[in-house]
């Protein structure tokens, strides 16, 4: 077989959308038995793991093997210690500001939605932004270059955002630090080194999904676009900035330090 398996991807899209829509709606239930629907944040980074473990299933005997082990370990340890962290730092927290905001202007019943607006949404989002994953499973031919440097890329982000989110909570775990701005370690280089390690993280596995073809790239190409657009547009850098810019000291870190790609600070 030497080209890309277009009716074998064409099912495997079906399997990926059926498993990433019933993590969330698992993700729904136990949201509701607790009372907070914060727990869905945990579930992006499992979902994301869940269809790139069914898509290496299905793509059994279509794609080459190396890039289908390859594509499928990076999602998953991405998406697994984002899961984790963000279970840590939620862990005895109320129910997050975020949700309560958007529950309180629900037209109807809560939980119908809460259910459109939140979980049917992500799940979407999951599948969309997927496609790299999906498609990269299905490239008949050997790795090469594109896929080693999607690896480095990939590899580069995860440490961004790995090592931002560990000094985050550090800083924060610290009393003497209560109400200060975190502007220390890759922090000091970028506001949002997490976020910009995501980004970093979706364009290293679109890269591979470009190994394995120009097919795939074309399908797949929406998806490091939506996520970028999402980090810095959407519920991202915007939302989170826009919170912040109240903060004490916000404005005098936000004009030295670069809002988005790594750089030395302003003035320093």
């Amino acid at each position: 077989m030497s080209t890309f398996s277009w009716g074998a991807f064409a099912v495997s899209l079906a399997w990926s959308a059926a498993t990433a829509l019933a993590v969330m709606l698992g993700t729904f239930v136990i949201a509701l038995a607790r009372g907070a629907h914060r727990i869905v944040d945990v579930a992006w980074g499992v979902a994301f793991t869940a269809v790139a473990v069914v898509t290496f299933a299905a793509s059994a005997g279509h794609g080459d093997p190396g890039r289908r082990l390859l594509v499928t370990v990076l999602t998953a340890v991405w998406g697994l210690r984002l899961a984790a962290h963000i279970a840590r730092r939620g862990r005895g927290h109320g129910e997050d500001p975020r949700y309560e905001a958007l529950l309180a202007r629900a037209p109807g019943d809560r939980r119908l939605y809460a259910l459109r607006a939140v979980y049917l949404l992500q799940g979407a989002l999951v599948w969309l932004v997927s496609l790299p994953v999906q498609a990269a499973q299905y490239g008949p031919a050997p790795l090469s270059a594109p896929a080693f440097a999607g690896a480095a890329v990939w590899a580069a982000g995860l440490v961004f955002e790995a090592v931002g989110d560990a000094q985050l909570a550090r800083f924060k775990a610290d009393p003497a630090h209560r109400g200060r701005i975190m502007d220390r370690g890759l922090w000091r280089y970028t506001r949002h080194p997490n976020y910009f390690g995501d980004f970093c993280v979706w364009w290293g596995l679109y890269l591979v999904a470009c190994d394995a073809g120009t097919g795939a790239a074309a399908v797949s190409v929406l998806s490091p676009l939506v996520m970028s657009a999402l980090l810095t547009k959407g519920s991202g850098k915007r939302l989170l900035e826009r919170h912040m810019a109240e903060r004490p000291g916000w404005a005098a870190y936000a004009a030295r330090t670069s809002g988005f790609f790594p750089w030395r600070p302003r003035g320093g």
